[in-house]
């Protein structure tokens, strides 16, 4: 990322009481709702007196920002949203969480909404390092507030004639929890603005990956044209390099490449991709 944040400025936005040394709210206390969350943006805009902003947003981060930008369409000139859902919880959906609040701990529910079953069941020291680093936060409860705050998101009806007009590059990982959510939302967005990039197995254990993908996004805007591009913008054919497969034989759009040049050509449509590693 060193690149690419020598050339903008870089902010991370934390929701209400979960930043580093939050003070934890006192029992009964009303916590935002995702909708209450996404009208604070304007405020952080005025304060860093950003006229627009690219957005990156994983899970709840990334429904926000959907909902910011549906209404603030001028503030965002792109997108890019990990493992999103835009719909609201369904009742099966409801149900389940229900359950699962009796049955499993805060971190378990946490860490199945960040992983798949099977991640989950490999039990690596990433996963490991989530599941204490949430266990031992001093500010759970706030942690827990704002969990509750996502799973009851209302759906923000997004279509084809109320979507973002910002280009929007979607991440999901294979086999992901999030990941039918993600092709849905996929197919009620622009096409000739939309990229869709699945990684092999979730983007969270290879973030060069993710990274040369989002630095290819930011070149299709015009932005870092001069910049050398990556290996994953070259590789024009559904033969990639041995870093990057696609795979099986299941039907594919074009890579995410259009060309040799950087920020030089207009999105073409229906840009899909599937990384493995």
């Amino acid at each position: 990322m060193q690149e690419i944040v020598k050339n903008f400025t870089v902010v991370h936005v934390d929701a209400p009481g979960q930043e580093d040394g939050a003070a934890i709210y006192p029992a009964g206390y009303q916590y935002a709702t995702m909708d209450q969350i996404s009208d604070m943006l304007p405020a952080v805009l005025q304060y860093f007196n950003f006229r627009t902003i690219i957005g990156v947003g994983v899970g709840a981060g990334a429904y926000i920002l959907s909902k910011f930008t549906l209404t603030n369409p001028e503030a965002v000139e792109g997108l890019v949203l990990i493992n999103v859902d835009t719909n609201a919880r369904g009742w099966m959906d409801w149900a389940a969480q229900k359950l699962s609040n009796l049955t499993s701990s805060l971190s378990d529910q946490i860490l199945s909404h960040l992983f798949s079953q099977e991640e989950m069941s490999a039990n690596t020291e990433l996963i490991q390092t989530h599941k204490e680093r949430i266990a031992k936060a001093p500010n759970l409860i706030n942690i827990e507030l704002f969990w509750k705050s996502y799973q009851g998101r209302r759906d923000l009806n997004i279509e084809r004639n109320n979507t973002f007009k910002c280009p929007v590059m979607l991440v999901v990982g294979d086999q992901a929890p999030y990941e039918e959510a993600a092709v849905e939302c996929n197919s009620k967005l622009d096409p000739t603005t939309t990229s869709f990039l699945k990684v092999c197995p979730s983007p969270v254990f290879y973030p060069s990956k993710l990274t040369e993908a989002f630095k290819y996004f930011i070149q299709g805007m015009g932005y870092m044209a001069s910049s050398c591009m990556t290996r994953l913008s070259r590789s024009r054919t559904t033969s990639l390099s041995s870093s990057y497969s696609m795979e099986g034989s299941r039907s594919r759009s074009r890579t995410l490449s259009q060309g040799s040049q950087g920020g030089q050509l207009p999105p073409s449509p229906s840009h899909t991709m599937e990384v493995s590693c």
